[in-house]
């Protein structure tokens, strides 16, 4: 009885949908935004402002080398109170780095936060474009051809990247 229950609902649930295919189609996310300026503007801006800090952490991390190295060579003149001194100056030097890095580089830090103020509404505009695409054209799923998680085979006859980009007006 259980198993004839269960052959039913699977019957049933394949039956229904079959009923109604659902129409899909790709695009290329990355593509789409490569080719707007105004993404590729934010992008410079992205990658300038995180050069600058690299550089910031990098003067920072050879001014530990240069306060390391000089502690190396006075190391034998240095009484232990002072040894510990000179330690715990590099080592608190190299927490103030290592903290500089994550509020400037980390999951929540400044770049990201910046990459969400210049990226994000790009990105909007894209995904309205998909969705008002999907909607004019009666497309029930739109894939990310760019993310190919969970995409095995692709026709090309489903790949709409260069009609969503005209709607965009970018070629």
């Amino acid at each position: 009885m259980k198993k004839l229950l269960i052959l039913w609902v699977f019957l049933a649930a394949t039956a229904s949908t079959g009923l109604y295919a659902q129409r899909t189609a790709v695009v290329d996310v990355n593509e789409i935004l490569s080719n707007m300026p105004d993404y590729k503007t934010a992008q410079d801006q992205l990658d300038q402002i995180a050069e600058k800090w690299r550089q910031q952490i990098a003067q920072e991390m050879d001014q530990i080398k240069s306060m390391y190295n000089k502690y190396q060579a006075e190391q034998v003149l240095l009484s232990e109170d002072m040894k510990r001194q000179k330690e715990d100056e590099i080592m608190n030097k190299e927490k103030e780095v290592r903290e500089l890095q994550r509020q400037k580089f980390g999951p929540e830090g400044e770049l990201f936060q910046k990459r969400q103020e210049l990226v994000a509404p790009i990105q909007n505009e894209v995904f309205k474009a998909v969705q008002g695409f999907a909607d004019s054209r009666g497309f029930d799923i739109i894939l990310d051809k760019s993310s190919t998680t969970g995409i095995l085979f692709l026709n090309d006859d489903f790949d709409k990247t260069d009609d969503v980009k005209r709607i965009l007006g970018i070629k």
